[in-house]
């Protein structure tokens, strides 16, 4: 006989705070496809759980530190088994979400959302999905409307994707083979063309048009 799919996808949290853990033990045990499996102080201990086998989402505290968090997504397997990451903390900004956004988390949210945002980025990173809590995404105002493969040229093309992925002009110049002179040549370009002036605000709008994170509503 086949193995049963489970009808409920295990979260387990590293989380500081034990009153949050227990409104998110209470929160999901009133939800039948969600299942808090365990919970731990540190990412470290979760990695030499037993629960890390079976985690199928894991929130991480912000409070551990921005080292352990990018630690963290650089180890997730990348084959197999992929555990979701979902990142929340008290305070995050657009500039810390962007970039844990670009290590690999697969969902932000501040520890204010409400329980239908917790849930739904939950549901949506279990799907295999990306979840970003709008509210974090609204500083750079509307430019997210800007198309930013019009009139690129390939190079530029390349330059910006490499941009929108985190990686600074040495690491640009070196996966292309042309120089960081060169690299900052083609970024003044971009920024000429679409009219956006910064690494940051480039790899917003790209992620935003792919989808990854919300769009601005005007």
């Amino acid at each position: 006989m086949e193995a049963s799919t489970p009808l409920y996808r295990t979260v387990s949290v590293c989380e500081t705070q034990p009153l949050t853990i227990r409104g998110l033990k209470n929160l999901l045990e009133e939800t039948p496809d969600l299942r808090l499996g365990s919970w731990h102080s540190t990412v470290a201990e979760w990695m030499m759980s037993p629960a890390a086998d079976s985690t199928d989402i894991l929130i991480i505290d912000k409070a551990l530190g921005a080292q352990v968090l990018l630690d963290t997504l650089a180890h997730m397997p990348v084959d197999g088994r992929r555990t979701g990451v979902v990142i929340w903390g008290v305070s995050l900004n657009e500039a810390e979400a962007l970039r844990l956004l670009q290590a690999g988390a697969r969902g932000i949210l501040r520890k204010s959302a409400d329980l239908d945002a917790v849930l739904a980025c939950l549901r949506m990173v279990a799907q295999g999905g990306s979840w970003m809590q709008d509210t974090v995404f609204r500083e750079s105002g509307n430019v997210a409307e800007t198309h930013l493969h019009t009139e690129l040229t390939p190079r530029e093309q390349q330059v910006l994707e490499l941009v929108e992925q985190g990686f600074k002009n040495r690491e640009i110049a070196a996966e292309l083979g042309i120089r960081p002179g060169t690299v900052k040549i083609h970024l003044k370009h971009i920024f000429e063309k679409t009219g956006i002036h910064g690494r940051h605000g480039l790899a917003l709008t790209g992620l935003r048009q792919k989808g990854v994170i919300p769009r601005m509503i005007s």
